[in-house]
């Protein structure tokens, strides 16, 4: 664990240092800079545009923080940086653009949100990015074949599985019951080979994320903590937690 004990060193702000009834909407500029302030890690969302840069940004589509009611897909990143955020001066950022601003002031941790179709360009657009960077950066995603994918390209760069129980069925009713155990329990460990692991804190304590800290002795992070009384959960199961809605 020792080469990543910068993943446990300060609590992680989840999106950023996100306040939207103060203005500032997650991922954006103003929630990095507002963690940057507060000393805080900081996790963000990517995904492809159209022309394959990494963008900033959680939901595939942009009309809950926008004002567009477009596919981030659909859109450039020349375009995307022209789109409004809700109620902010904001803009989108790229990859380059969120590295730039941090600049190795805190680590940043990169959650990789990408259809199963488009595995590859996504990833190897991020690897190319990263080369330059020298803060500490790891990638993470729900899917095993995201993370392989990062295992292949650079297998220096830390990377982390993202998971929990599966058991919401409004979440994850198109998987199957296999599939859902399978991904509960990590059982693509071998193939993936993540470096550590970011569970659910509603879905903790289980025992997967309880043999990846103990018996393997990879850092298991939590999420999403909003409260105080999940921070102290979080103590007794995870080495880390990715908050947001309160300051830990």
């Amino acid at each position: 664990m020792s080469r990543l004990n910068w993943l446990t060193s300060r609590p992680v702000a989840h999106r950023g240092l996100h306040d939207a009834g103060a203005g500032i909407i997650e991922n954006t500029r103003s929630a990095i800079i507002a963690a940057l302030d507060a000393g805080y890690a900081i996790e963000v969302d990517l995904q492809a545009s159209a022309d394959n840069k990494a963008m900033v940004f959680h939901d595939f589509s942009l009309n809950r923080l926008t004002d567009t009611n477009r596919f981030l897909s659909e859109l450039t990143e020349a375009e995307l940086k022209q789109v409004k955020f809700n109620d902010t001066a904001d803009r989108m950022m790229s990859l380059e653009d969120l590295l730039n601003l941090v600049h190795g002031r805190v680590p940043v941790l990169l959650e990789i949100k990408n259809l199963e179709a488009n595995i590859g360009p996504l990833e190897e657009e991020i690897v190319r990015v990263l080369k330059s960077y020298s803060g500490h950066v790891a990638v993470m995603s729900f899917d095993p074949k995201v993370v392989g994918q990062f295992r292949k390209l650079n297998p220096d760069l830390p990377r982390g599985i993202v998971s929990e129980d599966f058991r919401d069925d409004n979440k994850w009713g198109m998987l199957t019951r296999l599939q859902r155990f399978q991904l509960r329990n990590m059982l693509h460990w071998i193939r993936a080979k993540p470096d550590f692991v970011a569970y659910g804190i509603h879905s903790l304590p289980c025992v997967a994320p309880m043999v990846v800290r103990f018996i393997l002795w990879k850092p298991v992070l939590t999420w999403t903590v909003r409260t105080k009384a999940e921070r102290q959960r979080a103590r007794i199961f995870a080495n880390n937690i990715i908050f947001e809605n309160f300051r830990p």
